[in-house]
């Protein structure tokens, strides 16, 4: 039980993004559910988590090629209700859907390019807002070119979706 109360939101980031396909958990963060789940060794789960871009591939090691320059930053989106749909597909209460799925409440906005991004292909979850570690990864279904004076990109609320069900 106490791996349940300390994990159970950020477990529930194992995604199927609708604007994505294909989720990589990484290493890092599979080791800590084997870890924290059957070998009884606390894992802290990030009071924040941070939504990076990358120009290619991500792994289950790293994030690819991540955006830098031109007012790029990661998206802190703090791990709460109110950040979060339950599986229910709302942020109130305690989730009780059936599908194992958590979707973002609000829009996650990017910095508005101050330069050219290039052609953005995946996107990753990390726990700091540089460096720090890589938690999934994923491509976008739609690649994305972003050049110097286009509109913030954005992931539009319920549009980031994670799934712990198959």
């Amino acid at each position: 039980m106490k791996y349940l109360r300390g994990i159970a939101g950020f477990l529930a980031l194992m995604f199927i993004a609708t604007s994505a396909h294909a989720i990589a958990m990484s290493n890092y963060w599979e080791n800590k559910l084997v870890d924290e789940l059957f070998r009884a060794t606390p894992y802290s789960v990030p009071a924040t988590l941070y939504v990076g871009l990358s120009t290619a591939a991500c792994s289950d090691t790293g994030v690819g090629t991540e955006v830098t320059g031109g007012s790029y930053a990661r998206v802190a989106v703090v791990s709460a209700t109110t950040a979060w749909n339950g599986t229910h597909g709302t942020a109130t209460g305690a989730s009780s859907g059936t599908n194992g799925t958590v979707s973002n409440v609000g829009v996650i906005t990017f910095p508005a390019p101050t330069a050219s991004w290039g052609v953005v292909t995946h996107f990753f979850v990390s726990d700091a807002a540089s460096a720090g570690n890589i938690l999934f990864c994923s491509a976008l279904t739609v690649s994305k070119t972003i050049n110097n004076g286009d509109s913030a990109p954005s992931f539009a609320a319920g549009s980031l979706t994670f799934q712990i069900d198959n």
